[in-house]
């Protein structure tokens, strides 16, 4: 129990001190997230509001944590993947009066007990990175939706959840899709993904990028910012698609495309960013080229079938943390970063505090709107207004010294003004 009396479960305390510099550190980095502390922390627009959180607890997060918490609400956290949790952060973050349930290393079972004990609170609201955090109300605490004004979701597998439960009918109260904001996915996703995918693989295994061939599992927002670092870093990429269009896009931006098949063997390092189970499976392991080095960067840990290596492989054994070598019976090895799970977290720290920034406001923004509206809400899934893109990255650019043109009354007339031809 922390000072202010509120239950918690942490690594270690004594990290507390740390993880206090780290928060510190990302807060001199977000200052749009700061400008709306400033902003709501004396009209309190989330007072009386009780939030569940499951998203990565890493030092953006607890920026992202410490906001809502001066904007008036009580806030119980966990963590969404089991290898991301900062252990400091979390420390600090117990030793603030948070309700924390998150430690690096977490058991499935322990991944669950947390959520559940974030839902002690009950919630009136939930915050949500993957999805498991609405699951599990769904499926085990229906009782607590009566209370709960709306959620929201931080990722893509998230909302692609999200709106199949809202097809089906079985959504029970309404999810802002955080993800699909423009100032998420096309900054986070992109600029985020990409460096922080470079900055895990390359803290797990230290190997010089330039002249590999890198190949990129999927060609969305995550594979396109994760493509596009590789080649900024010497790499010769070759991305692998099931989508024409995705393909389409990837060629015309001047990269190699071919199926898996055809890249396992040519590859020196993989990177799989689908959001789909089984991408890289037993038959392209037995292609691949001796000292291969195989990561994820997408949500869950299903892209890569670790088990086929398992069953292939005569021995195994930890080279370098989270590096883990798998050596067959012909002699060839193949690495295995992070256990499968999201390199760029579990190798790494995650996205830059930067780019956090615009994710996170608009999480922020999307938790004041649902304790304002939910309850007059569908129970659907809701798309982030223009109108809230276009606040944050305008307040992105005022911190950054940076000024834009504005339309003139002329020009706005023009735009709208269906008469005027050629």
């Amino acid at each position: 129990m922390n000072s202010t009396g509120k239950t918690y479960k942490v690594k270690d305390m004594g990290l507390a001190d740390q993880g206090r510099a780290k928060i510190e550190w990302a807060e001199s980095r977000m200052p749009v997230m700061m400008k709306l502390r400033e902003l709501y922390s004396e009209s309190k627009p989330l007072k009386g509001m009780k939030i569940a959180g499951c998203l990565h607890v890493t030092k953006e997060t607890a920026v992202l944590v410490k906001t809502l918490v001066a904007a008036g609400a009580e806030v119980s956290w966990s963590g969404c993947n089991p290898l991301s949790t900062q252990d400091d952060v979390a420390a600090a973050l117990a030793a603030e009066g948070i309700s924390v349930y998150a430690w690096r290393g977490l058991s499935t079972d322990e991944f669950y007990w947390a959520i559940e004990k974030t839902l002690e609170i009950r919630p009136n609201l939930t915050l949500d990175d993957g999805s498991d955090l609405i699951f599990t109300i769904h499926s085990k605490h229906r009782d607590l939706t009566a209370d709960i004004y709306g959620g929201s979701e931080e990722t893509t597998t998230g909302i692609h959840r999200l709106d199949a439960m809202a097809n089906e009918g079985a959504l029970l109260y309404p999810v802002v899709a955080v993800n699909d904001a423009e100032t998420k996915w096309d900054f986070d996703n992109v600029y985020g993904t990409g460096q922080s995918s470079m900055d895990g693989i390359l803290r797990a295994t230290n190997i010089l990028l330039a002249g590999k061939v890198f190949v990129v599992a999927g060609y969305g927002h995550c594979g396109r910012g994760s493509a596009m670092r590789a080649r900024g870093l010497g790499a010769r990429v070759i991305v692998t698609e099931v989508d024409p269009i995705a393909a389409l896009k990837a060629t015309l931006d001047g990269f190699e495309v071919a199926p898996m098949d055809e890249a396992a063997p040519q590859g020196d390092v993989f990177l799989t960013a689908t959001g789909m189970r089984d991408v890289i499976t037993a038959r392209h392991f037995e292609k691949m080229k001796d000292g291969a080095i195989v990561a994820n960067t997408g949500h869950y840990d299903v892209e890569i079938k670790i088990d086929d290596l398992e069953a292939m492989a005569k021995s195994k054994r930890e080279i370098r943390p989270n590096n883990e070598e798998y050596k067959l019976s012909d002699g060839r090895r193949i690495y295995i970063l992070a256990k499968g799970r999201l390199v760029n977290l579990a190798a790494a720290e995650g996205h830059p505090s930067e780019v956090m920034d615009m994710s996170f406001a608009n999480q922020f923004m999307a938790m004041k709107w649902l304790a304002e509206q939910g309850k007059d809400l569908k129970p659907e899934v809701y798309r982030v207004p223009r109108e809230q893109d276009e606040y944050i990255a305008g307040l992105k650019l005022q911190t950054m010294g940076i000024s834009i043109d504005k339309l003139t009354p002329e020009q706005i007339k023009y735009l709208t003004d269906y008469s005027q031809g050629t």
